[in-house]
């Protein structure tokens, strides 16, 4: 029996709506055209009267759908919290009231806006349901981390503070990792002044006498399968035995690998043993414990000793680093200082084009090298050169422009850092493409899943596991798995230990998600998942292709099937689909799309243009409620939609404006590319890609391509983004209304 849909529609008269619009003629159109079976007005809808009002309405079972007209779906969120029942906002405050004058002019074409957003919400919630979990999920509170070093061990203890089971794996005979090799680190605590022990062993006897951890050394993980609350993964050892374990999410803290100095010839790396790297360097130190550091070619105590920054990096020479490795200059001025601490005589020079401390001690610790009697020097080495058992360090000097010379014991160059991320998938499909019959893979594999998307998470340009460290840190492509530490972008152990700790909550939250079948993020909380109609799929493969986390695979016979635990509920899926079978209960074709068709499209001889915008949630949408905190104005014959991801913007809804008479349409999505902004990762690019074909669907139709514009939009546009509702506005000024009106 179908169940009956009985709609509530409640509109808030607070915040200047109730002088602003006729809310009596908004209550019409709710149980009129809207079809609700009761609507109520308020005068502060949001206190704990009005939500008291809305919650009797709903215990007694008046209604099973809730409408909320408002303000934005992004405020009061805690207020109208009804997880219980299908419910959507209205967004009648920022929407509208603020985005336009108030003066009498404007009355008509605003009191417009907030019916057509009525009947908006109306029509979306008839076809929404209450999501409810899937029974895929489990509660599995055992994390797993990948690597022993200094990140991965911060995570380790930090969830296991937090009560969590947690198992390391680490492929060396130690924990440590890069930090263990170090023989003091960059001051963490004020006064920033000296070098500090590295606390690895102060980490490692933590872990050692803490029950909830357990490590595996010199053991690598073979295979990695399953989704948050059941990764079921191998691990094997050195010894050949090989132990499956189900964990709730994974922590990668692979770190990093030291760049190849045998590259830089021109250095004298190959030729000269007093040619050392940063790291190299450290175990001198760590054998003079303090006392006078020797020379590796004949023991002699360095005297004077040249420091070379970016050696191999933030260059574009082929095979060099394009990026700042980030912990260099603090390091060198931490490694001149072990010099000048055992012997303030010793001649301690670093050469830079830029010098870099960040940190907060980061100044304080450059000073201190100063007052210690190191120099610091701003140029570019050219070469290195053996000089009678010495060598002659020739360098530009950029200050006073000129060609200078010094003769040194020892050089150390500051070589960067590499990431340690497994496979480049992206590189493995160029050779693919390049028609070689055997794929090289330059690594060895750090994780091995086995996902149709590669063994390893994407990398970003420079090699570092695929993050948007400002927007959305820590989380990557695969869903339940976080990095963490210098495998995500270059940086030192304070920054590290602050990285650990940051994927440790992630990892936390996944596990916890998981047992509640809900999603992990940007969604955090979502029950809903994607579910398709089986008889109408063509089983075509487009969303298994573009979901960008992994989580659709086929069955045996080429149908999808949906991993509600790595899914995001972007939406991708739904909007790659050509057949338009794949929802979600909460959001699908039919609550976007019946929402276009409500929107009451005047008659031609009015001169009123209906403009359709698209809104991404994440960017673009904060960006307009932004605008209109700050009385940004546009135009009242724009009607946004909000959509979960402009990846699950699907080509019927343009079709559908179009033919419903709309004059224009207009989608904002995040920045996509290298940079991008996109919280699904792939969506907008993904939106841009099927949009670049509708210019030639406009010339079968006869209509201008002006009428439809896809832009990408940050959420600081908070003026930019108006503007572009604007330009639309204009250009369907002069091109003229649309056809399909007549």
């Amino acid at each position: 029996m179908a169940e009956v849909i009985k709609t509530g529609t409640y509109i808030c008269k607070g915040c200047d709506l109730g002088h602003r619009l006729d809310t009596d003629q908004l209550e019409n159109i709710a149980t009129g055209e809207g079809g609700a079976v009761l609507a109520k007005q308020h005068d502060f809808l949001c206190s704990q009267v009005g939500v008291e009002m809305i919650r009797e309405d709903i215990d007694k079972g008046e209604i099973n759908r809730l409408v909320i007209a408002a303000c934005s779906r992004r405020a009061k969120t805690e207020a109208f919290r009804f997880d219980d029942i299908a419910m959507t906002r209205v967004n009648l405050r920022e929407g509208v009231i603020w985005i336009r004058p108030e003066t009498d002019e404007a009355k008509e074409t605003t009191q417009e806006m907030a019916n057509d957003y009525v009947r908006m919400g109306c029509t979306e919630v008839k076809f929404m349901h209450t999501p409810d979990p899937s029974h895929e999920q489990t509660l599995n509170k055992h994390i797993l981390v990948v690597g022993g070093g200094y990140t991965g061990m911060t995570s380790a203890l930090e969830s296991s503070k937090a009560g969590y089971l947690v198992t390391i794996v680490e492929k060396s005979d130690s924990l440590g990792g890069t930090a263990g090799k170090l023989h003091k680190k960059v001051p963490t605590h004020s006064p920033y002044r000296d070098p500090e022990d590295t606390g690895v062993t102060e980490l490692t006897a933590l872990i050692a006498a803490d029950p909830n951890i357990t490590v595996h050394l010199q053991s690598k993980i073979t295979n990695t399968e399953g989704a948050p609350g059941r990764f079921t993964v191998s691990i094997s050892a050195e010894s050949g035995n090989t132990i499956n374990e189900t964990f709730g999410s994974i922590i990668q803290a692979s770190g990093f690998t030291a760049y190849d100095a045998n590259q830089l010839t021109e250095f004298a790396y190959t030729d000269n043993a007093d040619v050392i790297t940063q790291l190299e360097l450290e175990a001198l130190a760590k054998e003079a414990s303090g006392g006078a550091i020797k020379r590796p070619s004949d023991g002699k105590e360095v005297e004077r000793v040249i420091f070379v920054q970016c050696a191999g990096q933030r260059s574009q020479k082929e095979g060099h680093l394009s990026y700042c490795s980030g912990f260099c200059c603090n390091t060198s001025i931490k490694q001149a200082m072990y010099f000048k601490d055992s012997n303030p005589d010793i001649y301690t020079n670093v050469i830079y084009t830029d010098l870099r401390t960040p940190g907060a001690g980061g100044e304080d610790f450059y000073r201190s090298g100063q007052d210690k009697g190191i120099t610091f020097t701003k140029g570019t080495v050219n070469t290195i050169a053996n000089n009678n058992g010495n060598l002659s360090v020739n360098y530009k000097d950029i200050i006073l422009d000129e060609d200078s010379t010094l003769d040194v014991d020892l050089v150390v160059l500051a070589t960067g850092m590499i990431a340690n991320s497994g496979v480049n998938i992206d590189a493995v499909k160029e050779d693919e493409d390049a028609d070689s019959t055997e794929v090289a893979v330059p690594v060895e594999s750090i994780l091995n899943l086995q996902y149709r998307q590669g063994p390893d998470m994407p990398q970003l340009v420079n090699g570092f596991v695929d993050s948007h460290f400002i927007c959305f840190p820590y989380e990557t492509r695969r869903t339940g798995i976080y990095a963490a530490g210098p495998v995500r972008r270059p940086m030192d152990t304070k920054q590290a230990a602050d990285d650990a700790t940051g994927a440790a909550m992630k990892a936390i939250q996944a596990v916890e998600n998981a047992g509640k079948g809900r999603a992990a993020h940007p969604r955090s909380g979502d029950l809903s998942f994607p579910s398709f109609r089986k008889e109408g799929c063509t089983q075509c493969k487009r969303c298994t292709v573009e979901c960008p986390f992994g989580a659709i695979n086929e069955d045996e016979k080429g149908y999808p099937q949906y991993n509600e635990s790595r899914c995001r509920r972007c939406g991708t899926c739904m909007g790659a689909c050509p057949v338009r079978v794949i929802s979600f209960e909460n959001y699908s074709i039919d609550t976007v799309g019946q929402q276009i068709k409500a929107v009451e499209i005047p008659e031609e001889s009015e001169e009123k243009p209906r403009i359709l915008v698209l809104a991404c949630e994440n960017d673009a949408y904060p960006a307009l409620d932004m605008a209109a905190l700050n009385r940004v104005e546009y135009s009242p014959y724009v009607r946004v939609v909000p959509v979960r991801c402009l990846g699950s913007m699907n080509t019927i809804f343009i079709t559908d404006a179009l033919n419903s008479g709309y004059d224009g349409v207009v989608m904002m999505g995040c920045k996509k590319g290298v940079d991008y902004q996109c919280h699904f990762v792939k969506g907008s690019e993904m939106a841009h890609y099927r949009l670049s074909k509708v210019a030639d669907t406009l010339q079968t139709l006869n209509l201008e391509e002006e009428r439809v514009a896809v832009h990408e939009v940050a959420i600081t546009d908070i003026k930019r983004a108006p503007q572009l509702i604007d330009d639309m506005a204009k250009t369907i000024e002069e091109i003229g209304l649309s056809p399909f009106k007549f």
